[in-house]
């Protein structure tokens, strides 16, 4: 049975109880409006309003939204993992396409009498509502205030209920769930952020709400599901070899369930990238200290999730100064990708893992700029393809500072800040409006640029080294247009910029690691001499056959897909002739008994 079926094809059977055809209470006059009468208080004429007007979107919404609903509902109620996937992944985003691509799907509680007034689906179907209303459309104030409401209301449910919930959900929801509830964090905050733009009502509205997502309480929420499920003391039991029944007693009866354990694992992703918006880098690396990066980690089953883990993690490293852990990271992710492209097309999420792998290559372009290094050919050639121009400027020093700015504006995280505007106090809010604060971005912005100029003079000095094997101090001094004291603290400068900690025995952490040389020129000063040794390193060719061997693979299969030409008629030659001539050559050649070409014509022997 195809997907469409499910929830087109004979489903008037799943809503026997539903009454698709609402009545309309009759509010007639019945001697209410009669002037002798008292009229109809304004409080019931309002309710009376909105149950017509509930009444009247719920009769436009389309027959096959309808089913599509119910039969969701009954998919959920039933805990049917296969028929919740096919519903979410496929259902929603077809009928999103085709009936709600620039307005809002149906509220909650327009839909509430097909699903039986069902509070724990109507919050599922809210976290969906929401997060397409993020996506394709523009929240208002009300949105915003009324996802976080439905957030605490999802997560409320999932910790505070009597023990473990009955509910099923696909890994990939649950993790769309961890990855919206932080990006309408982050669009809050971003949104929060620009008070000149606010009008009154929404400047009263922040002035109440100042804990509506405030930093507390996501952090709250995401430390809450990690201790819930006890996923840290699940993922050492896993890395020490304990048994199933070990773990599951150490775990307890939360961990156990797949919904807790997976919102738990998917809840350090989430601080990760929380941690990373925040700008504390170092922290986020700490939280994932349990978390193994490796093809065989439960983040590898939604790709999603596993796109932004080494994005986020790469980019720690960058700020860190980690390079060469930060490339290895990259590297990873996007052989991934490349390897993957063909069955991601098929995802509804391939437009978002595009834009990310992209970034990811911009960032890698920064990393071989300031930590020069061999590495996969795949990859440096798609980066070159693509800001071949920028690391061409970045690795000529000074000059290159505006390249570097350009790439690491467009690719870094769009961070955020801690703390809100004072929005209930007016008068600092007016000080803050007047010197308002740098800006999270720019500020981690100059952080890094400043490495960047520190390791200025770098290529300059580089280029000049590799030319030798040892130089004169004073010589090198008037190559540089500087005296000796400059020219040794352009030495050390480079010195340190060759020198970085990394993961060279695959350390359990990922802030552990050791102190390595990241270049392939070094060098000593011994009195007024400077020594220069250079490692190279052979060209791999194992590379270069297997990639020539995979493309002389692609343009053999595009010729045998390719139709054979259709050969000229002779100018002026009668139908019947030519059709003759055309069928002789066929029945030699099929005589001749030749063997067949790759293209289906015969070889003449």
């Amino acid at each position: 049975m195809s997907r469409k079926a499910l929830w087109e094809a004979d489903l008037d059977e799943d809503l026997q109880d539903v009454d698709l055809n609402l009545a309309i209470g009759t509010y007639g006059q019945n001697g209410l409006y009669d002037d002798a009468q008292p009229r109809i208080d304004e409080a019931t004429l309002v309710a009376v309003q909105h149950q017509v007007a509930q009444q009247q979107a719920f009769a436009q919404i389309p027959d096959v939204v309808k089913r599509f609903i119910a039969h969701f509902h009954q998919a959920v109620l039933e805990n049917n993992l296969a028929e919740i996937t096919v519903a979410y992944e496929s259902g929603w985003n077809r009928l999103t396409e085709k009936f709600y691509s620039k307005t809002e799907w149906p509220e909650a509680e327009v839909i509430a009498p097909l699903v039986n007034d069902d509070q724990i689906f109507l919050i599922l179907y809210r976290e969906l509502y929401y997060r397409h209303v993020y996506s394709r459309l523009t929240p208002d104030i009300d949105d915003r205030f009324h996802s976080y409401e439905n957030s605490c209301e999802l997560f409320n449910y999932l910790l505070n209920s009597d023990g473990p919930v009955a509910l099923e959900l696909p890994e990939q929801w649950l993790w769309d769930i961890i990855d919206e509830f932080i990006y309408q964090f982050q669009s809050f905050c971003v949104w929060r952020s620009k008070v000149k733009s606010k009008t009154e009502e929404e400047l009263t509205l922040l002035a109440e709400g100042s804990q509506v997502w405030s930093s507390y309480s996501v952090l709250n929420v995401l430390y809450s599901l990690i201790q819930k499920s006890k996923i840290n003391e699940h993922l050492v039991a896993l890395q020490e070899g304990k048994s199933t029944e070990e773990i599951a007693e150490i775990v307890g009866e939360y961990g156990t369930r797949p919904l807790y354990k997976l919102l738990g694992y998917f809840s350090v992703i989430g601080l990760l990238r929380v941690h990373s918006l925040l700008g504390d880098f170092t922290l986020a690396l700490k939280v994932m200290e349990n978390v193994e990066l490796n093809q065989k980690s439960p983040f590898t089953r939604v790709t999603a999730c596993h796109v932004t883990t080494y994005y986020y993690v790469g980019f720690c490293y960058i700020m860190l100064r980690r390079y060469p852990d930060a490339i290895r990271a990259f590297v990873s992710i996007l052989n991934f990708i490349l390897r993957m492209r063909q069955y991601h097309t098929r995802s509804y999420q391939y437009d978002q893992i595009n834009k990310t792998a992209d970034r990811m290559y911009a960032l890698f372009a920064i990393c071989n700029a300031l930590s020069p290094t061999r590495v996969d050919d795949n990859i440096s050639n798609i980066v070159k393809e693509r800001y071949g121009e920028q690391f061409t400027k970045m690795s000529r020093g000074e000059e290159g500072i505006p390249a570097f700015e350009e790439l690491f504006v467009y690719a870094c995280p769009k961070f955020i800040a801690a703390n809100p505007p004072p929005y209930d106090d007016p008068e600092l809010l007016q000080s803050f409006v007047e010197e308002p604060p740098v800006e999270p971005a720019q500020r981690h912005l100059q952080l890094f640029l400043s490495e960047v100029r520190a390791q200025a003079p770098v290529p300059t000095l580089r280029s000049f080294l590799k030319l030798y094997t040892s130089l004169d101090a004073s010589k090198l001094a008037n190559f540089l247009d500087a005296d000796e004291e400059d020219m040794v603290q352009q030495l050390m400068v480079m010195k340190q910029a060759s020198r970085s900690v990394s993961r060279v025995d695959n350390e359990k952490g990922l802030l552990d690691g050791q102190m390595i040389s990241t270049s392939d020129l070094d060098f000593v000063i011994n009195d007024n001499m400077v020594h220069i040794a250079e490692s190279t390193v052979g060209r791999r060719y194992a590379g270069w056959f297997i990639r020539n061997t995979e493309h002389a693979q692609r343009v053999l299969d595009t010729l045998r897909n390719a139709p054979l030409p259709i050969p000229a008629k002779p100018a002026g030659q009668p139908a019947e002739a030519t059709g003759k001539s055309e069928a002789q050559p066929a029945s030699a050649s099929a005589r001749t008994g030749g063997q067949k070409v790759a293209w289906g014509s015969v070889k003449v022997a």
